[in-house]
């Protein structure tokens, strides 16, 4: 009787998931680094799931988030961690 429950919770249980994330998020990354060519963060372009974080004061800007100097970046940029997702850090950095 136990596996018939399960089986019929399966799609309510699925409902619940948050639909801000969604699973796997492709982040519309753009250009060759942020700050300079090379540089492992990089601009975040306009898509569903990033409008949430743009804004025309700022650059949404996404790090992987095994890098080493996140916290360097955070401090150098002024940037402001807004969300994980797909492996990234995104930082809303206030352009100058």
């Amino acid at each position: 009787m136990r596996p018939i429950l399960l089986i019929a919770l399966s799609p309510l249980l699925l409902a619940c998931t948050s639909e801000t994330e969604p699973a796997t998020v492709e982040l519309p990354l753009f250009g060759d680094g942020y700050r300079a060519d090379g540089d492992q963060c990089r601009r975040v372009g306009e898509s569903a799931y990033t409008n949430q974080f743009l804004d025309d004061a700022a650059d949404l800007v996404a790090c992987p988030e095994d890098m080493e100097n996140l916290g360097v970046f955070a401090i150098d940029t002024g940037g402001v961690e807004v969300d994980r997702v797909g492996g990234y850090v995104l930082y809303s950095v206030p352009v100058r």
